[in-house]
């Protein structure tokens, strides 16, 4: 297993915003959120981990390949900068993860025989729904 190569600060671009939502004065003086951002291709990150990494279905990354995280939990500026990183940190690690390779198998004779009779069931229920069935029984 590759060893995992962690975000540092000094990678990343941190600009510190003010919060948003409930706060009174604090909120609206102070500018205790973070907005971070991080640009995979120029990342120091190996080549494949790049690759997985913008292949990632999250809202966090753009079609450019920056990774934009927002945080806001704390009040404090040190805190705040430090939950951005570890979630960055946490997507990193997801991107280090190889996905397996799935193991084509046959369905069971079984397993076949079974969906075929479900097939001539709901056949014969959607037949017998029609009013050209009903006409022949009557």
């Amino acid at each position: 297993m590759a060893v995992i190569r962690l975000i540092t600060a000094d990678e990343v671009q941190m600009t510190a915003i003010r919060a948003q939502g409930p706060g009174g004065q604090n909120v609206n003086k102070v500018s205790n959120a973070v907005h971070l951002q991080f640009n995979i291709m120029a990342s120091a990150l190996p080549f494949e981990v790049k690759q997985r990494f913008l292949q990632m279905r999250d809202h966090h990354i753009n079609r450019e390949g920056i990774v934009t995280i927002k945080s806001q939990k704390f009040r404090s500026l040190a805190k705040n900068q430090d939950e951005a990183l570890r979630r960055l940190n946490v997507l990193v690690a997801k991107a280090y993860e190889v996905p397996k390779q799935r193991q084509l198998t046959r369905p069971t004779k079984a397993s076949v025989e079974r969906r075929i009779e479900q097939k001539i069931r709901l056949g014969q229920r959607k037949l017998s729904r029609t009013k050209r069935f009903n006409d022949r029984f009557e």
